[in-house]
């Protein structure tokens, strides 16, 4: 199997950019991600992967990306005839087109491949999009299966399945998972927050974060409840934004400037795996990617320095953390806790603040973490920077299939010092 390399990636700021088009959200991450790896247009990638979620609710439900790619064709910064797949895996979307662009290379069938993710998610005079992008990531066609499964978890799980309008159904079932796992390992709300409260201090210093604050663990705890336990700080916004990455063969590698070359940051593994209806004491997909990804790379969890989770509530980077192997199951909390994911922690996570604190524009999370995860091995995270880091793990999920995830992946990126 080839060696893959990323030699470039960008993420826009994500924040709520209501004048802003998919066109022009494409046109800055592709011109962003071109500037990264050091070229004035893209005449060198053979194939491309468009990742987006939402922009049926805009009339647009096919060759999304070929539409938003068009004005780049026009103006020379994308080659002529070159193929490009549309993806959608919910969240987990942007990861989607990573893992598509990096099959392409081991595969052979490219030298150069792009992945880029695209997504607006904030309608301020629509918000009825907001809410049918949503919908849309779990089941439309059976959703009293879904909807009993909850009411029976709930019970099990002391928190009754009650949705209501002020929230997405998600926030139910992580708050659900939440409560449960309190009652089942004695993790506290407190812990949560703990976690929550860190996430916002690093997306303090992260320029590209939608929320730029410092937040005490106080501050989480008296936030407004979106849905106990879980306040308004412990749970990603709404917003928008796009991301990037170009990835080549080791060949091509040998043939770029030494610049781009040592700037490479190699991919030892890119893992997906499938959800299911399962119990709640029964662990979930993201374990099956990780363990997937540590055979792949021939390292375990105690070989990472890094790693980016995708925390959509605080609650799952306590839960993500057990799953990636971190810690062992139950103790999430006082992993957290204990100060061991802080910045000059034992094993600092989300220090790009996290989807609470950076945002999640679905389509464009999975590759924004790459981004981030790029800049710690190569040293440029500035105020974020992990000393030394060599190994990066990046865990991105999406849609909702019971308590799991739809799909999920598990991406693990190496950088020698």
């Amino acid at each position: 199997m080839r060696d893959v390399y990323i030699i470039g990636t960008h993420a826009t700021p994500f924040r709520k950019w209501p004048d802003k088009s998919y066109k022009d959200l494409t046109r800055d991450a592709y011109v962003g991600v071109l500037a990264d790896t050091g070229w004035d247009n893209g005449d060198q990638i053979e194939f491309a992967w468009f990742g987006n979620c939402g922009m049926w609710t805009d009339g647009q439900g096919s060759i999304r990306g070929q539409v938003c790619f068009t004005p780049l064709v026009r103006d020379g910064l994308f080659p002529e005839r070159v193929p490009m797949i549309n993806v959608e895996g919910g969240c987990a979307t942007g990861s989607m087109a990573l893992h598509g662009a990096w099959k392409d290379i081991i595969s052979g069938q490219a030298e150069v491949s792009l992945a880029i993710g695209v997504e607006k998610i904030y309608h301020p005079d629509a918000p009825e999009k907001t809410t049918a992008m949503f919908d849309g990531a779990i089941d439309r066609y059976d959703p009293d299966e879904w909807r009993d499964y909850y009411r029976a978890a709930g019970d099990k799980a002391g928190k009754p399945f009650d949705p209501g309008p002020d929230r997405t159904v998600y926030m139910d079932t992580y708050a659900m998972q939440a409560c449960h796992h309190m009652a089942r390992h004695g993790t506290t709300q407190r812990q949560i927050a703990i976690g929550a409260a860190k996430n916002h201090c690093n997306g303090a210093l992260n320029p590209n974060a939608q929320y730029r604050f410092e937040l005490s663990v106080d501050d989480v705890l008296e936030d407004r409840t979106i849905s106990h336990p879980l306040t308004r700080a412990m749970c990603a916004p709404i917003g928008d934004g796009a991301a990037a990455a170009i990835l080549c063969s080791e060949d091509y590698l040998q043939e770029v400037p030494a610049k781009t070359r040592d700037r490479a940051v190699r991919v030892a593994a890119s893992a997906l795996s499938g959800g299911k209806y399962r119990d709640l004491d029964e662990p979930g997909l993201s374990q099956h990617a990780a363990r997937k990804a540590y055979k792949m790379a021939g390292v375990g969890p105690g070989d990472i320095d890094v790693a980016e989770l995708h925390d959509a509530t605080s609650f799952c980077e306590i839960y993500q953390s057990e799953m990636m192997g971190f810690c062992e199951i139950g103790e999430g909390g006082r992993f957290v806790e204990s100060g061991a994911t802080m910045l000059d922690g034992r094993l600092p996570i989300n220090t790009s603040g996290g989807l609470v604190s950076k945002g999640h524009p679905v389509g464009a999370t999975g590759l924004s973490m790459i981004d981030e995860l790029s800049q710690q091995l190569r040293g440029e995270a500035g105020a974020r920077q992990v000393n030394g880091a060599e190994w990066a793990l990046a865990e991105n999920g999406g849609g909702v299939i019971g308590f799991d995830e739809a799909a999920c992946a598990v991406t693990l990126l190496h950088k020698d010092r």
